[in-house]
C-alpha cells in the first residue's frame, strides 16, 4: 500500500483524470464527422486523435487551442473533407463546456483539507479559466504547457511544477489518467504516481499513446484515491 503520510502535496491531471474529456471531445468530432456524412466508431476516433494530437504538439511549441485546431484538420484530411472555419474552432471552443467526473469535485474538497493539491495540465491558460471554476477548490498552483511552453510527456511541466511547488519529488504524489503523459514522466524525476484508470471508449488507454509503467497505485476513481488517502 501506499504510504499518504509521505506527501504534502498531490498533483493532478486535469483533462481525463478530473474533467471527463471523452464526454467533451467524442460530441465535438462527431458533430463535425456527421456534418461531412462520415461516421467513426468511438475508440477509432479516439485512437486518431490521440495520434493527431501527439503529432501537432511535436517541434515548436504552439498554443492547444491551435493544437485542437489541428486536431480537426488532420481528422478532415485523414476523411477528405473540408472543416469550415467554426468547425476548425469548435473543438477548442467545447472545452469550456467539458464537465467534472461526477467524483471530482467531492474528492478534491475531501484531500484538500489533508494536502495541498496543484494542476499540471496540457492547455492554456485562459482554456483552464473556464474549467478551474466547475472543480469548486482553490488550488495551490496551476501549472500549464502554455507556461512550461511545452507539453507532456516533456519532463518541462514536471520541472517547472516542482520549483514552484516547492516541495522536494519524494514529498509529491502526482495523480493522472495517462500512463504515457503522467506516470512515465513523473516517475523519471521521481515523484510517486497514482493511476486513475478511468472508463473509456479505449479501456486503459483513453485518447492517448499507449505505454507500459507501474504506477505506484492504481485506482478507477478519484473517490477511491481520497478513501484511501484520507484513511490512511
Amino acid at each position: 500500500m501506499l504510504d499518504f503520510t509521505r506527501f504534502e502535496i498531490l498533483t493532478f491531471d486535469c483533462y481525463g483524470t478530473l474533467i471527463n474529456w471523452e464526454a467533451g471531445i467524442l460530441p465535438a468530432l462527431h458533430r463535425i464527422l456527421s456534418a461531412h456524412g462520415k461516421k467513426m466508431d468511438d475508440a477509432t476516433l479516439l485512437k486518431l486523435y490521440g495520434d493527431f494530437e501527439l503529432r501537432s504538439e511535436q517541434g515548436k511549441f504552439h498554443p492547444y487551442r491551435e493544437v485542437l485546431e489541428s486536431v480537426v484538420r488532420q481528422f478532415a484530411a485523414e476523411l477528405r473533407f473540408t472543416p469550415t472555419a467554426e468547425e476548425v474552432r469548435s473543438l477548442p471552443d467545447s472545452l469550456s463546456t467539458w464537465k467534472p467526473w461526477p467524483d471530482s469535485v467531492a474528492a478534491l474538497r475531501q484531500l484538500k483539507t489533508r494536502f495541498r493539491l496543484a494542476i499540471l495540465s496540457n492547455v492554456d491558460d485562459d482554456l483552464f479559466a473556464h474549467t478551474r471554476p466547475k472543480l469548486e477548490v482553490d488550488f495551490d498552483e496551476v501549472i500549464t504547457a502554455q507556461q512550461a511552453q511545452a507539453y507532456k510527456p516533456s519532463l518541462k511541466l514536471f520541472e517547472l511544477a516542482l520549483s514552484r511547488i516547492q516541495a522536494p519529488a519524494h514529498r509529491v504524489l502526482h495523480v493522472g489518467q495517462s500512463i504515457y503523459h503522467d506516470v512515465i514522466p513523473a516517475q523519471a524525476l521521481g515523484l510517486a504516481t497514482v493511476w486513475v484508470n478511468r472508463p473509456s471508449a479505449r479501456p486503459g488507454v483513453g485518447a492517448v499513446k499507449a505505454a507500459e509503467a507501474k504506477p505506484d497505485l492504481t485506482v478507477t476513481s478519484l473517490a477511491e484515491l481520497a478513501a484511501a488517502a484520507i484513511h490512511d
